[in-house]
C-alpha cells in the first residue's frame, strides 16, 4: 500500500546534506508550489555522469535517472548535490530542469563562492533555496524572467542569485497558480 500523498514534491539529498539546509528548502518548496515534500534519495553515486575531461557531473543524465527512479505517483523531483554539474553548452550550471517535465537537479558546489569559511551559513541557505524554488519552477512549466527581482530571473553568477528576490513577480505566480490547476484537474 502507498502511503505516499497524491502530488508530492520528492526532494532527493544525492549525499548526505546538513538536515537545517534541507529543512529550509522543504519550507520554501511548500510555501512556493503548496504541495507536501517528501525526502526520498533516490541516486546514491553519480559515477555514472561523471565526465572525467571536464571534471563535473552532466546534470541532464541525472534528471534522466532521477525521473525514472522516482515513483511513478511523485508529482515532481528535485535532487541536491555537492558536486559540480555541466550541460555541454556551459562551464557550469547551478541547476537544471526538465522544462515541464518532472525532475530537476540543482548544486551546491559554486553557491558557496564567496563565502569562505566565515559562517555566513544564512546567506549562503538562502542561495541554494532560490535555486531550488527557481529549478522546480521550470517543471512547472516556469521559463527564465525578465524581471531581475523575480526569482525565475536566469542568474549568470552567483552575484546575480544574490539580486534576485526570493519571490515570484506577479506574472510567475500567474503562470503557476495556471499550471497548477491544470495539475490538479489531469
Amino acid at each position: 500500500m502507498n502511503t505516499q500523498p497524491a502530488h508530492t514534491i520528492i526532494l532527493s539529498p544525492i549525499e548526505a546534506l546538513d538536515t537545517s539546509l534541507l529543512d529550509r528548502i522543504i519550507g520554501a518548496l511548500i510555501t512556493v508550489f503548496g504541495f507536501p515534500v517528501e525526502i526520498m534519495p533516490l541516486i546514491d553515486d553519480l559515477a555514472f555522469a561523471f565526465d572525467r575531461q571536464r571534471r563535473q557531473y552532466h546534470s541532464t543524465l541525472i534528471l534522466e535517472i532521477l525521473d525514472r527512479k522516482a515513483p511513478s505517483d511523485a508529482l515532481k523531483i528535485l535532487g541536491v548535490t555537492r558536486q559540480d554539474l555541466f550541460i555541454p553548452i556551459l562551464t557550469h550550471v547551478y541547476g537544471e530542469a526538465q522544462l515541464g517535465g518532472r525532475a530537476s537537479i540543482i548544486s551546491l558546489h559554486r553557491l558557496k563562492e564567496g563565502f569562505g569559511s566565515e559562517g555566513r551559513e544564512k546567506e549562503y541557505h538562502t542561495r541554494v533555496v532560490k535555486e531550488a524554488v527557481h529549478e522546480l519552477g521550470h517543471t512547472f512549466n516556469l521559463r527564465h524572467c525578465k524581471d531581475p527581482g523575480c526569482i525565475m530571473h536566469y542568474c549568470h553568477s552567483v552575484a546575480d542569485v544574490d539580486r534576485k528576490s526570493n519571490h515570484l513577480c506577479r506574472y510567475c505566480s500567474t503562470l503557476l497558480k495556471d499550471e497548477k490547476e491544470r495539475l490538479m484537474s489531469g
